[in-house]
């Protein structure tokens, strides 16, 4: 006896739906003679007859009841397997989770996910704020897909890879005299009250080295834990600061003024993830988008040079 195709059960219920040849024929969008050969070779081959001819209607047959059950069960089974891809194509029911630096998070995480949220509008999205002795657990453990870091990590279990390249800058309250020039040096903001981070810190490491290398002592006249806290006491008119240009790449940022360096600093940013696991397309896809933002951030200020 012959095994019955996937055409076969499609042509099947096309009649069972219209109960005609000719409208089966206009659901699968065929002819008609076809669709008729086809029910015919069909019940030829299993020795069966599929369907009751009557007042010009093809009824499904009482002894073929049990084949018909089985094709409304197939295409349900169908119907539930594309319901699956669409609701994961939007993101039903499932969870990305990752995290970032608080300098990357302070604007490009919100512009990265926004593009993630159009893309797949049912994702959970977990984001979680991290510092970089933080990281190791938050990946090995696997608490989440990837972190967004501003170094590298060296840890024989996870892999770094730069995302982006951008600048440290010089952050000054509104109305500042060193508003007024279009550069700004480390000479200038070392004769100001300078806020800062700990330079003992990897992040705090990094926007401090224009000061080292023109050979300033770096002192601060107070320090905070994020670059967040940093731009807020710039802006209350606490001091002066070097920042990552992520961490101020709104247009709109009132109470700070901008300007570039002197003594250009870069700063790289890093998407780290535990080797070998493999990732998610959500979590592809979301680390395409902060590196679209992440090389976007400088044109986000006015007051940067061209």
């Amino acid at each position: 006896m012959r095994e019955i195709t996937l055409r076969q059960v499609e042509v099947i219920r096309a009649v069972m739906l219209r109960g005609t040849i000719g409208g089966a024929a206009e659901l699968l969008g065929v002819s008609a003679p076809g669709i008729s050969r086809l029910v015919k070779h069909t019940e030829e081959a299993l020795g069966l007859r599929l369907f009751e001819r009557k007042a010009g209607l093809f009824v499904p047959s009482v002894e073929a009841g049990k084949i018909f059950d089985q094709v409304r069960e197939v295409y349900k089974g169908v119907e539930n397997l594309q319901s699956a891809i669409s609701s994961l194509q939007k993101g039903e029911e499932v969870q990305l989770a990752f995290a970032s630096a608080p300098s990357v998070a302070q604007f490009i995480a919100a512009r990265a996910i926004k593009s993630i949220r159009a893309r797949y509008p049912d994702l959970y999205i977990d984001l979680n704020i991290l510092k970089i002795e933080e990281t190791a657990d938050y990946l090995l453990l696997e608490r989440g897909e990837f972190v967004i870091m501003s170094s590298a990590i060296h840890n024989p279990g996870m892999q770094s890879e730069k995302l982006a390249n951008g600048r440290v800058v010089a952050i000054l309250p509104e109305g500042h005299p060193l508003a007024e020039q279009d550069v700004v040096s480390v000479h200038d903001l070392a004769k100001e009250p300078l806020v800062g981070i700990d330079p003992d810190d990897p992040y705090g490491r990094t926007v401090s080295r224009p000061f080292r290398e023109a050979g300033i002592e770096l002192r601060h006249s107070m320090r905070g834990r994020f670059a967040q806290t940093i731009v807020s006491l710039v802006r209350h008119g606490l001091g002066v600061a070097l920042i990552d240009e992520f961490s101020v790449s709104e247009v709109y940022l009132p109470g700070v003024v901008r300007k570039p360096l002197l003594e250009e600093t870069s700063i790289d940013i890093y998407v780290v993830t535990k080797k070998d696991r493999v990732l998610s397309n959500f979590a592809e896809f979301s680390i395409q988008q902060f590196r679209r933002e992440l090389n976007d951030a400088g044109k986000r200020w006015p007051e940067r040079r061209g």
